[in-house]
């Protein structure tokens, strides 16, 4: 079953120009995390708890998946997925976000801390189990995330249309391929979401 479920993903992938670099793709899904990622989301782990999420979770590397009903761009998406992964990555490491400045706690009483590159945002949390939609609210900002459980922790992740506007204006001003490229891929999709994956 798995073998089907990667054989539509490639299929998928091969059928989107957007795509790229194809050798670079099946590269990152040969790996472990490649894989994993994709494998679990097309056949679609346990969500996460509202107890499992009460933890101090540690930034690991950046995080991305893609939202859509149809299940063949959906495998297809989450081949992509991995390849943005590794775009935002040298992004992520140019502003410095790190295992040791970047983590979140939430507490069983409803409040959160948490350091983004190191600087710090806390405030209260809801959690809704059903979309594991994840609402921050601080002093001077709230903001909606997601929860999506990976094999080895979780992913923290946000709406990245907005996000995406921004990358792109960047990539025009800077003629950096890497943002440009994330905002044609998102193009394919209903929605994607980026952010960060997170360990204890």
């Amino acid at each position: 079953m798995k073998k089907v479920i990667l054989g539509f993903a490639a299929f998928a992938c091969l059928t989107m120009a957007s795509c790229g670099n194809m050798s670079q793709v099946l590269g990152a899904m040969t790996n472990g995390t490649g894989v994993v990622n994709a494998i679990s989301s097309v056949i679609g782990l346990d969500k996460v708890k509202a107890q499992n999420l009460i933890a101090t979770w540690k930034y690991s590397g950046p995080g991305c998946a893609f939202t859509s009903k149809n299940l063949l761009a959906k495998a297809g998406g989450e081949v992509a997925a991995v390849q943005i992964e590794q775009k935002l990555l040298p992004y992520y490491q140019q502003v410095k976000i790190s295992e040791s400045n970047t983590y979140i706690t939430f507490n069983e009483n409803g409040t959160f801390s948490s350091k983004i590159a190191g600087t710090p945002f806390s405030g209260n949390y809801t959690f809704d189990e059903a979309s594991q939609k994840i609402t921050l609210k601080g002093l001077l900002l709230s903001v909606n995330c997601y929860a999506k459980k990976e094999a080895n922790g979780i992913s923290i992740l946000f709406e990245a249309k907005k996000l995406l506007t921004v990358l792109q204006t960047m990539s025009a001003m800077s003629g950096n391929k890497d943002l440009q490229t994330i905002g044609d891929l998102s193009k394919n999709y209903d929605g994607v979401r980026v952010g960060f994956d997170m360990k204890q």
